[in-house]
């Protein structure tokens, strides 16, 4: 298998490989690009976020500065809102509903280097995807770790760190994250 092809189907790949590489080296041309773009023009903002994103809703809005390993596995939703600092490490696709508000500051990972030392000394990596659902809140601060599913109407408290799934309908805050409450 290519490294590449390692990459897709969620095994351990050599993360300096040339075409992983050719990946990222896009990504972060693109997200240079987008971040050069006056705040004075949105409309320039939306159009280059969605040559960066491989789909998008209708409505979307993105706030410099904003960085990714590859843009093409990041799929929003319609009125898809992030403020300030956004980074989405989307070596595994990253799957964000509809209605969703992003607050500054937030990381969300996909991708995990090996326990052990032997297998970071060969600059392995491993990437599992993330999920958010519709109607989802998501303040400043947090971070998403690789695999984590994210429900439906859930809010995600300013400075958690995601860890495990969230399910539907729940507050979730603190490091780990974990449930204050039900929503309604």
């Amino acid at each position: 298998m290519t490294e590449l092809e390692k990459l897709t189907a969620g095994a351990e790949y050599y993360f300096l490989d040339a075409e992983v590489a050719k990946r990222k080296a896009r990504a972060a041309k693109l997200c240079q690009e987008f971040n050069q773009i006056s705040a004075t023009d949105p409309e320039a903002q939306t159009r280059k976020i969605k040559e960066i994103f491989g789909s998008t809703g209708e409505r979307v809005s993105v706030q410099a500065n904003f960085n990714c390993d590859y843009g093409l596995n990041i799929h929003v939703g319609e009125d898809f809102l992030s403020n300030y600092n956004l980074t989405i490490l989307d070596i595994a696709p990253v799957n964000i509903g509809q209605h969703v508000m992003i607050g500054p500051n937030v990381d969300i990972y996909t991708v995990n280097h090996p326990m052990t030392a032997a297998g970071r000394r060969h600059y392995l990596a491993q990437a599992t995807p993330v999920t958010i659902g519709n109607d989802v809140w998501i303040g400043g601060k947090v971070a998403i770790m690789p695999g984590v599913t994210i429900g439906n109407n859930v809010i995600v408290a300013a400075g958690a760190v995601v860890t495990k799934d969230v399910p539907d309908n729940t507050l979730v805050g603190g490091v780990p994250a974990r449930k204050i409450k039900s929503l309604a």
